[in-house]
């Protein structure tokens, strides 16, 4: 049995587990532990790693599953109310960094034209990957400079299309020039509308049938082949693996299925996306680096401040101010992985000769690792006052203020009661036939595994007011308020019982509330007998709500007890 795989996983996990936490330490955020984890246990390290082409292959899923999560949470909707910073700004970033670097390239460093006119674009090329993490890690995705950020950088992945079509079109001696840019973009825009239209149309009637005649193993499959099959197709024709999947996680943004699938991408999304930072890291060449440091340093620091010094101006053309302009011109001012991606794609097409190939690699590295001290400054000047901007930005739709796991019977009632008092929820239910015919009366419900804490994270529970536990099933109820208390302790949890000893369980597994539907339902009748044998309206009521608190109450001494004990 060849263990040499296994070995260079665990060489990885161990450099990671020391790296990582070290570097978060140090405030400089997961993402450079990673990258520098790479590059001490890659060629240029301690050669610990043995395969390392094969691991940037498999990396590079990391980048799929990641853009297909952006695209699920983006939604439609949301993209058109972005278009205005993510075709403006975003348009004139691309085009005025990636022609002055083009220009910078063919009359400064003698580069051929179609060369040139490849790298300048590229260049101002940032990495999603990166730039996304950190905001995150810095809990500013949803800031003004996060948003703006990440239109720019949406905006830059739509242009990758037509880069990587380029490329293929400029190995051809005979193409010229004006036409091999002009084919490029008609090709991207007939591939994704074929992607767009077949989504539309197959797309949800095959999740549909999966859903209520599947198990939930083949639901995980179908999400692993959703994603990969329409990265697979898109690099079939010669685009983007990551555009192919960030199209498909649009096209199921708005569907009933998109918390289940988030909830199944998720764990292969993290850890994907680990190794592939750590895969940059290993491409790293120390050995060229340390033979020229000064001259690559030079180059690095001048593209970072092109990058930085074009976009700022640009942002204030848009209504940003001056603090928050600066915090999204810092923190894009690297080239990212789809660069690496191009120039490898150009060098084998014999566009880039191996030395440049090698030189331009190291320095769009070289800028993904002064990245993260940039961040901290973008973080910096975002927060230290908030901003007075007037740009058109477009508000994020709240939340919904609470959650409903199981959308049954009770579950459907307590929306009905909602809907009347105009309160928000979301609701989650496994039966795939219920949650369309919910969904056709207008209620907002997801299939979803609610027993899954990736997909209640999915859903929102992490910033509601309240989640409500309406299962039928008592252990699945369990399962549910456990792991609510685990994943977020300060969140309040009502659930339903079927009797007392129930009700005493979910009170000690951490549920705020409780309510027995048994006793409800005795209750009810009881008051409703007493009427009718005459008792008063009054007496009847107290007699009840006495009854009520004593039950209530047995609850609360046997929770108070194992406390004690």
């Amino acid at each position: 049995m060849d263990l040499s795989y296994l070995t260079d996983i665990l060489m990885m996990l161990t450099a990671a587990v020391i790296a990582v936490p070290f570097f978060k330490a140090l405030g400089l955020g997961a993402v450079s532990g990673f990258l520098v984890a790479g590059v001490f246990v890659g060629p240029s390290g301690l050669g610990l790693i043995d395969h390392v082409e094969k691991i940037t292959h498999l990396a590079e899923l990391g980048v799929v599953l990641f853009l297909f999560v952006i695209g699920i949470e983006l939604k439609p909707s949301r993209l058109r109310l972005m278009r205005r910073l993510v075709f403006g700004l975003g348009t004139l970033q691309v085009v005025s960094t990636g022609g002055l670097l083009a220009a910078i390239a063919y009359f400064f460093f003698h580069i051929p034209l179609r060369p040139a006119i490849l790298i300048g674009p590229t260049l101002a090329l940032s990495s999603t990957a990166f730039v996304l993490q950190l905001l995150i890690e810095q809990k500013k995705l949803k800031s003004e400079y996060g948003r703006v950020s990440f239109s720019i950088l949406l905006f830059q992945d739509l242009a990758v299309v037509p880069l990587l079509a380029l490329v293929s079109l400029f190995s051809m001696p005979d193409m010229e020039l004006s036409q091999g840019i002009l084919l490029a973009l008609l090709k991207s825009l007939l591939v994704l509308l074929l992607v767009i239209i077949g989504g539309r149309y197959f797309l949800h009637p095959i999740l549909h049938r999966v859903a209520r005649f599947g198990t939930s193993e083949v639901f995980t499959a179908s999400a692993v082949l959703l994603v990969l099959g329409t990265a697979v197709i898109t690099a079939k024709i010669g685009l983007s693996m990551a555009m192919g999947a960030f199209v498909a996680g649009l096209l199921i943004a708005d569907s009933s299925y998109r918390h289940q699938v988030l909830g199944e991408i998720q764990p292969f999304r993290g850890l994907l996306l680990g190794l592939f930072f750590m895969s940059m890291g290993m491409s790293f060449n120390l050995v060229l680096f340390l033979d020229s440091p000064l001259f690559f340093t030079v180059l690095t620091a001048g593209l970072m401040m092109t990058n930085a010094l074009v976009l700022w101006p640009l942002t204030r053309l848009f209504a940003l101010s001056q603090r928050a302009g600066w915090a999204v011109s810092l923190i894009l001012a690297q080239s990212g992985e789809f660069a690496l991606v191009l120039f490898a794609l150009a060098r084998k097409s014999g566009l880039l000769p191996e030395t440049l190939f090698q030189q331009l690699l190291l320095i769009v590295l070289l800028s993904m690792l002064a990245t993260p001290l940039l961040a901290r400054l973008a973080y910096q000047l975002s927060d230290q006052r908030r901003s007075r901007s007037k740009a058109a930005l477009p508000e994020e739709t709240p939340l919904a203020p609470i959650v409903i796991a199981g959308f049954g019977s009770v579950g459907r009632r307590i929306g009905e009661i909602l809907k009347m008092a105009e309160k928000p929820f979301i609701a989650l239910d496994l039966d795939a036939a219920l949650v369309a015919e919910a969904r056709s009366d207008g209620y907002p419900v997801f299939f979803g595994d609610a027993q899954r804490p990736e997909v209640l994270r999915a859903a929102g529970a992490g910033e509601a007011q309240l989640v409500i536990v309406t299962l039928n099933d008592f252990e699945a109820t369990e399962d549910v308020v456990v792991s609510l208390r685990q994943e977020h302790p300060g969140l309040a949890v009502m659930a339903r019982g079927h009797n007392l000893e129930q009700c005493r369980a979910l009170r000690q597994l951490g549920a705020r509330v409780v309510v027995s539907e048994n006793i409800e339902a005795s209750l009810k009748l009881a008051e409703e007998a007493l009427i009718r044998v005459g008792m008063k309206g009054a007496e009847n009521e107290a007699l009840i709500d006495r009854f009520r608190q004593d039950y209530y109450a047995q609850i609360a001494a046997a929770l108070q007890a194992d406390r004690v004990d």
